[in-house]
């Protein structure tokens, strides 16, 4: 009898207790867990790798020079380019100086000039100023200006279209100097035109050695900006402008052209190329400008000028 009693109690004492249930797990398994991230946001995935590169490749690039990519502040470097283009009224927000720095009368009127337009006057170590201009000749005074904020095409005509006026532009073809931009900006702001227009690429923008050159009448005279000349010229004549192209071996001479009283944009090319292929194939006219004197071209600022005071004549 003990031996089955203890058989039975050894029995008992093997029996499987009570169930533990999932808690709710196995239908939380079976729930969705939402969108699959895309591979770049995925730890561990090739291009969430790239991707990663690619930041710290980039937070290692150097401070950008003058002149550098849009959307990029332009640095001005030297005491007598910073003192100029303050006197110019270059739109400038701030201006760098070197601690210690020696206190000449480049330096101090640079510091009044600056006070006197409200800029922020900012203090740095030498090495700072030097990694910011990649290691240039700044003696001392760094000044940064914000990207010029260019118009779009469009808006030169509606503006001329909505004060009752016919527009007036100049379009820039090749021109890689921004003293020419400046000087085209300052003819145009003299005769009444209503701005000018430059390429996005292999072009001048409006830095601030075109804004000096502009003596400041970029202030009031709108550049815009178009990533096609011809596409831009051909939008032009939908909306009823004709296209005048400057050419040494134009068809018709300036006098001869009375087209310059009505809506018209004035193409300039380069001094060496003169106008590139297409463009002068979408032009209307391409117009020739006497020289008795027998020079062989212009520089494009005086061309510019030359036909913007023809114009004006013709509209007075």
């Amino acid at each position: 009898m003990a031996g089955n009693s203890q058989r039975r109690n050894r029995r008992t004492s093997n029996k499987k207790g009570a169930q533990v249930g999932s808690g709710g797990q196995r239908r939380r398994g079976l729930e969705g867990k939402g969108p699959t991230p895309p591979a770049s946001a995925r730890k561990g995935h090739k291009k969430n790798r790239l991707a990663s590169a690619k930041v710290r490749h980039e937070s290692k690039r150097p401070a950008p020079r003058r002149g550098g990519p849009k959307g990029t502040n332009e640095l001005v470097v030297g005491r007598n380019s910073v003192v100029e283009a303050l006197r110019e009224g270059v739109p400038a927000n701030t201006l760098y100086v070197q601690q210690y720095v020696d206190n000449d009368e480049r330096v101090r009127e640079a510091l009044q000039l600056a006070a006197d337009k409200g800029l922020n006057l900012m203090e740095a170590p030498r090495p700072e100023l030097d990694r910011m201009t990649n290691g240039l000749n700044h003696q001392g005074l760094v000044l940064s200006v914000p990207p010029y904020e260019y118009a779009h095409p469009e808006d030169l005509t509606a503006a001329a279209f909505d004060d009752g006026e016919d527009p007036l532009i100049v379009a820039l073809d090749g021109i890689t100097d921004p003293r020419n931009l400046g000087a085209v900006v300052r003819s145009v702001s003299a005769f009444g035109g209503h701005g000018v227009v430059v390429p996005e690429r292999r072009a001048a923008g409006m830095t601030a050695s075109a804004w000096k050159t502009s003596a400041g009448t970029a202030a009031r005279t709108p550049v815009a900006r178009c990533t096609n000349v011809t596409r831009m010229l051909e939008g032009y004549q939908k909306a009823g402008l004709t296209v005048v192209g400057l050419a040494a071996d134009g068809d018709v001479e300036l006098h001869e052209l009375d087209a310059l009283s009505g809506p018209v944009v004035i193409v300039v090319g380069s001094e060496g190329k003169g106008l590139s292929r297409l463009v002068g194939e979408t032009c209307d006219f391409r117009v020739r400008i006497p020289m008795p004197g027998g020079a062989e071209s212009l520089n494009a600022g005086v061309a510019a000028g030359v036909v913007l005071y023809e114009a004006s004549r013709r509209r007075a």
